[in-house]
């Protein structure tokens, strides 16, 4: 039987954080920080708009859909037409 050579890739450390495990957790720390709910968005990208509403985890009183805008966590969501997914925090 020939020896095969081990794979020299190395595990990666763990799968990134769900998107409403770390947005929950940086809307917390924005609002500790004295930032208002309605001065936040969420620039999300399809895929973890998609996370969110399929996540098992999260309680139907945290998301709604209501007059055709997504919130989390009382933050509106805006999806698409961004790389990555982040927290905006409006300077008023």
């Amino acid at each position: 039987m020939p020896a095969y050579p081990k794979s020299t890739e190395k595990p990666s450390a763990r799968p990134p954080m769900p998107p409403g495990e770390r947005f929950r957790m940086e809307i917390e720390k924005a609002v500790q920080d004295g930032a208002d709910l309605e001065g936040l968005v969420l620039r999300l990208t399809l895929g973890d708009v998609s996370r969110l509403k399929r996540d098992p985890t999260i309680s139907t009183a945290d998301i709604s859909f209501s007059g055709g805008e997504m919130r989390y966590l009382g933050v509106k969501v805006a999806s698409g037409d961004t790389q990555a997914s982040s927290l905006v925090i409006s300077q008023s």
